[in-house]
C-alpha cells in the first residue's frame, strides 16, 4: 500500500489499518524468535515501514484538522 491509497483513507480506517499490521507484525516477529527463519524476513523490514508510513500520514490528517481553518 502506498502513500497515496492511504491518504484517500479517513483516520478511523488508518487506525483501524495500523492495529491490523502491527498484530501481524507482532506475530512475524513471534515466528522469526521461535523458527529463527522467516520464509521472507524482509517481511518483517516492509511491514515496520508500513505502519511508519500510517502513522505519518494520520499524524498529518489529524495536524490538519486541528488547524484553524
Amino acid at each position: 500500500m502506498d502513500a497515496d491509497q492511504i491518504r484517500d483513507l479517513n483516520i478511523a480506517e488508518i487506525e483501524t489499518r495500523i492495529d491490523e499490521e502491527e498484530e501481524e507484525l507482532e506475530e512475524l516477529q513471534f515466528q522469526h524468535a521461535i523458527r529463527g527463519r522467516l520464509e521472507n524476513p524482509m517481511l518483517l523490514r516492509t511491514k515496520r515501514r508500513l505502519i511508519a508510513r500510517l502513522k505519518t500520514i494520520r499524524n498529518e490528517k489529524q495536524a490538519a484538522e486541528e488547524e484553524p481553518a
